[in-house]
């Protein structure tokens, strides 16, 4: 059976992931686990001092290289800020047609921006962008259907106006990519 792990990777807190595990399942209609890998992700060695951030790609390419055997998607869910080198952050980098995906909470929380905790406005958040980043490892380009899950985020404002949902042409390529 093809499973989608969620992997925790050095996160501070200890954040209860069950919501996103219900949510990806019902998205994605798979089996989805939360995966606590043996040998840990080597963050220290995907940090930069000047940037004071950590390589997304770096990460990303530890994930891929380090997925449980019977995986047929991972998503690392992390808490530290990260970057790729051309840009100033991102919320999380996949794999185009691939099996590894990265998010971060960091600039996904509200105390980020200054403003009143948001637990509602968080989870939110966080499942869109697990979504989005996943449905790249299917394939998916960003989308300009209004709406879409796929739709670019360059701002966390970004996140907030779209939906959870694939439009149809996005969820045609999702449905019909079995294992």
């Amino acid at each position: 059976m093809s499973i989608i792990y969620i992997v925790h990777i050095w996160n501070k807190e200890s954040y209860s992931l069950e919501f996103l595990k219900d949510s990806l399942s019902e998205t994605f209609r798979k089996r989805v686990e939360i995966y606590e890998p043996k040998r840990r992700i080597d963050l220290l060695s995907t940090y930069n001092p000047s940037r004071e951030q950590y390589n997304s790609s770096l990460i990303l390419l530890q994930l891929i290289n380090n997925h449980p055997k019977d995986a047929f998607r991972a998503l690392g869910v992390t808490e530290v800020d990260l970057f790729i080198p051309i840009l100033t952050f991102v919320f999380g980098e996949a794999q185009l047609n691939g099996i590894g995906a990265l998010i971060s909470l960091h600039r996904l929380q509200n105390r980020f921006y200054g403003l009143p905790e948001n637990e509602y406005l968080l989870k939110g958040r966080l499942v869109k962008e697990a979504i989005h980043e996943l449905g790249h490892t299917y394939g998916l380009v960003h989308c300009s259907t209004p709406g879409c899950v796929m739709n670019s985020s360059t701002y966390v404002e970004d996140i907030d106006q779209k939906s959870k949902d694939f439009c149809p042409s996005c969820y045609e390529v999702v449905k019909g990519i079995k294992r």
